[in-house]
């Protein structure tokens, strides 16, 4: 019988992070920090990190190490994600997570303008955030937060009654037998994420139970479908009112036609993106939706170029 294969060694970063929790909400939101805060001046502020659904702060690790500069940069993890709990809710809501950036912000003593980056489900609370809180901007990044589609109000009795049918239902979420199968899980959703990558991050996405067996970090309730409609024309108004240059970084590889079908093509997110003052538009080659996995060198570039000119 062949000896079993011996797992590839996990990454090891360039640029280890510190653990932090700070108070917001009434949560203890758990954070990663990479560098000094003496490092943050007005013309190279303080970033802040955001991540998508199903994902942590640590997501951003590949990226900060790609950097060929020294700066301060927190990411936290979302309430009900990795280190940070959840409000014991059964439901998610989205202006939550403008709240708890609001008061991360607060919390971490964060006055002066910053430069923001959002991933994803992170993606869509920044463009929203800097809308509302232009002042607290210097640079916006988006990275493949496209929005949803929209929605008519005659889709919400369907919408609400689902619903309710899945608060019925008990939460959970899959395990695995050991980290490396959650590191192989991880690999089938994104065959691009290298295997040292997908195990160093299998361990910030997981942890290991009484039964010995892993479980992702995060709430089961959200996988819950939102109960609200998403309205377009009211995160259109909320887009325009950005005042901070915009970088849109998007992958070469459309994922969200999986998601969505034809309900919402990528000309169609191009058209509202017109509303933003100060957009522009990259692309980056080889990736999919986590492109800050599959080519964190590319994005490390795209983003310190958009710096260095965001004065």
């Amino acid at each position: 019988m062949p000896p079993a294969a011996t797992p590839a060694p996990a990454y090891h970063p360039r640029r280890p992070a510190r653990s932090a929790f700070v108070d917001v909400r009434g949560l203890r939101y758990h954070l990663l920090e990479w560098g000094d805060r003496s490092l943050a001046t007005p013309e190279r502020p303080t970033v802040v990190m955001v991540h998508g659904w199903m994902d942590v702060g640590a997501s951003f690790q590949f990226v900060v190490d790609a950097l060929g500069e020294d700066r301060h940069i927190i990411a936290p993890d979302w309430r009900g994600f990795g280190l940070t709990p959840g409000p014991g809710t059964d439901a998610y809501w989205f202006p939550d997570y403008l709240g708890d950036l609001d008061g991360l912000l607060d919390a971490c003593g964060l006055q002066q303008p910053i430069d923001l980056v959002g991933h994803s489900m992170g993606g869509n609370v920044v463009m929203v955030y800097a809308g509302l809180r232009p002042q607290r901007i210097r640079t916006l990044v988006n990275l493949e937060g496209f929005g949803m589609p929209a929605t008519q109000p005659a889709e919400a009795p369907a919408r609400l009654a689902g619903w309710l049918d899945e608060l019925k239902k008990p939460g959970r979420l899959k395990d695995y037998d050991s980290l490396n199968a959650v590191a192989q899980r991880m690999q089938a959703n994104n065959p691009r994420l290298t295997n040292e990558r997908a195990r160093w991050l299998a361990a910030h996405w997981a942890s290991q139970g009484e039964s010995g067996r892993w479980t992702l970090r995060g709430d089961p309730a959200h996988k819950r479908s939102n109960p609200m409609l998403y309205r377009k024309e009211e995160v259109m108004a909320c887009w325009a009112a950005i005042t901070a240059p915009t970088l849109v970084i998007e992958a070469e590889i459309d994922e969200t036609r999986a998601w969505w079908g034809d309900r919402y093509p990528r000309s169609e997110f191009a058209q509202r993106l017109q509303v933003v003052p100060r957009a522009r538009r990259e692309t980056v080659a080889a990736a999919g939706h986590m492109l800050h996995h599959d080519q964190p060198e590319r994005v490390a570039a795209l983003l310190q170029a958009f710096w260095g000119q965001g004065a």
